[in-house]
């Protein structure tokens, strides 16, 4: 065994975030699940995962998949070092080229307050 990789982190699913995923075909959920895991061991995927824009700093990463001309995302962070949080799950919807939707951006914004809260406020 390679002593070179870390021991994974675990995945914390925020909100519906995990119902959500598993809604996803099977091969997306595979694919993804994937960049999930080199999040958990501190690598990024190196074509799927992307800085979200309007989020300071470079810790809200968002998963992109397309599969059978459809498109799915996952967004997490890796802010703190104890897990990497999930923070959404979401087919995408809008024909805007690759923005991601408002109302979505929106939820994701909520669900990382709610956790800089917990963690930093023990809220």
């Amino acid at each position: 065994m390679r002593s070179d990789i870390e021991e994974p982190k675990p995945l914390v699913w925020r909100g519906r975030s995990k119902l959500d995923f598993m809604e996803f075909p099977r091969t997306a959920q595979r694919e993804m699940g994937y960049a999930l895991f080199l999040a958990q061991i501190g690598e990024r995927h190196p074509t799927m995962a992307k800085t979200l824009k309007g989020f300071s700093g470079r810790s809200v990463i968002e998963i992109r998949e397309s599969y059978a001309g459809d498109a799915y995302r996952a967004v997490y962070t890796v802010r703190y070092t104890d897990a990497v949080y999930v923070l959404h799950a979401f087919q995408k919807k809008s024909k805007k080229g690759k923005e991601t939707p408002k109302r979505e951006i929106d939820l994701i914004a909520k669900r990382l307050r709610d956790l800089v809260d917990e963690k930093e406020n023990g809220r």
